[in-house]
């Protein structure tokens, strides 16, 4: 096995590009290092990108926000200004793993294993965040959403980076929030999850809103019927239950030792109810 430590992302697209066999990308390592552990992967290159300038910042910009690829999950926590814009990609990136694992795990990671039940994954695509990719070809800017495709697998080419997650500029009267369940109180894997994002208008009604569910589907799941059944009300009791319903109906989940489909479906519509009323008060809807 090789090890390398490139101090440019060109270099360590180059190395990519380059290999011979199987190569890996090493940012936190929480889930790379785990399965080389358990025999899963044998990698014979490994490129460490924590040594490349400016991929382990978050940086703000009058666009919005740029979250580099090697910048851990406990940073976006104590970065006051992103968990005032993005309550709910700061709760999701905060329950992936242990206070230990936080400290390492990266979202760029969390989106690249590309597992269902990623929690990060259902908030970025809600909030329409865009992934920065670098590769042979140069670079290429595309929508979160469009990176996993399926348990493990990913869109990107041999030898591409993701460099950052970009988040717009929260607008006014906006914001977002993430819920999932799982059987313990932490460090568990989300049975269900939910993540959503809306904006209102100065009265309070919402006026576009996005609505992602997690581990109900082999890719994270857009749910664009309910999050239309939002726009255009203040959020009533009889626009949550149709939420739920609608919710529940569009997800399709497997049965297995942590919950049947059943218990999946009913679950997914009550935290999409709760988050909606979550990122509906924190947008200033009364």
């Amino acid at each position: 096995m090789r090890y390398e430590r490139p101090r440019s992302i060109d270099d360590a697209v180059g190395l990519l590009s380059e290999a011979v066999g199987f190569a890996v990308i090493l940012a936190g390592g929480s889930d790379l290092l785990v399965k080389m552990k358990g025999g899963f992967v044998d990698p014979d290159l490994i490129v460490d990108i924590k040594a490349i300038e400016g991929l382990s910042d978050i940086r703000q910009t009058d666009a919005g926000f740029s979250i580099g690829a090697a910048a851990p999950c406990a940073a976006l926590g104590e970065n006051a200004a992103l968990r005032k814009a993005w309550p709910g990609i700061v709760e999701a990136a905060t329950l992936i793993g242990s206070k230990q694992v936080q400290g390492r795990c990266t979202i760029v990671g969390n989106l690249c294993n590309a597992s269902p039940a990623a929690d990060s994954v259902p908030s970025l695509v809600a909030a329409g965040a865009k992934a920065s990719i670098v590769g042979p070809s140069g670079r290429r800017t595309v929508p979160v959403e469009s990176i996993p495709v399926g348990p493990g697998r990913t869109t990107l080419a041999r030898g591409e980076i993701i460099e950052a997650i970009l988040l717009e500029r929260r607008p006014a009267h906006s914001s977002d929030a993430y819920l999932r369940f799982i059987p313990r109180t932490e460090m568990d894997i989300a049975v269900v999850s939910a993540g959503i994002n809306l904006m209102l208008d100065a009265e309070g009604v919402i006026t576009d809103a996005r609505l992602v569910l997690g581990a109900v589907a082999p890719a994270v799941l857009f749910v664009t019927q309910a999050a239309r059944v939002l726009v255009g009300t203040k959020l009533d009791d009889a626009t949550l239950d149709s939420l739920a319903t609608l919710c529940s109906s569009a997800c399709s989940p497997m049965s297995d030792k942590r919950g049947t489909v059943e218990f999946r479906r009913k679950v997914v519509g009550v935290l999409a109810k709760r988050a909606a009323a979550t990122a509906y008060a924190r947008a200033g809807g009364k």
